[in-house]
């Protein structure tokens, strides 16, 4: 699963979460790969419990509210030994570079706090994180994170 993947999922066999059906707006190459599933990230419906092999997602999880809500929901969805693989910035960081570069930031997130530490504290406690990194060798403001579902 590659939650909010603008077109450009992480593998082409990957099942693929947008809220759009389409890609406003977005930059995924000469051809958009398929939205297979449009609706709500923070309400995986058509998912029964443990049914997943991963999860993916890259720079959505910043933009809800109740961030810990929304991991436990991708972490229901996983099969014991399933990976949680995020790709998410650092919200100081990134206002940062995003000052430096005159540009304006990502208005969508919600938490002037939001960093690895701010995913940890909120991670289900059945998730166990095997690889963590900040900074990044290829994005100055964003950093890895990969938990990997506990049996129960």
């Amino acid at each position: 699963m590659d939650i909010g993947f603008g077109g450009d999922p992480i593998v082409d066999e990957a099942m693929c979460l947008d809220r759009y059906p389409g890609h406003p707006g977005r930059h995924c190459g000469e051809v958009c790969k398929p939205t297979h599933l449009v609706g709500d990230a923070a309400n995986l419906l058509w998912f029964r419990d443990g049914v997943l092999d991963y999860v993916f997602s890259s720079h959505v999880l910043e933009d809800f509210d109740d961030t810990a809500a929304v991991l436990v929901e991708w972490c229901r969805v996983l099969r014991p030994g399933g990976m949680l693989v995020l790709f998410l910035p650092d919200q100081k960081t990134y206002a940062k570079f995003c000052e430096d570069a005159g540009q304006q930031s990502n208005q969508a997130h919600k938490h002037a706090e939001f960093s690895l530490e701010w995913v940890r504290q909120r991670l289900p406690s059945n998730m166990e994180v095997v690889h963590s990194a900040f900074p990044v060798d290829y994005n100055p403001y964003s950093f890895e994170f990969v938990a990997q579902k506990q049996s129960p």
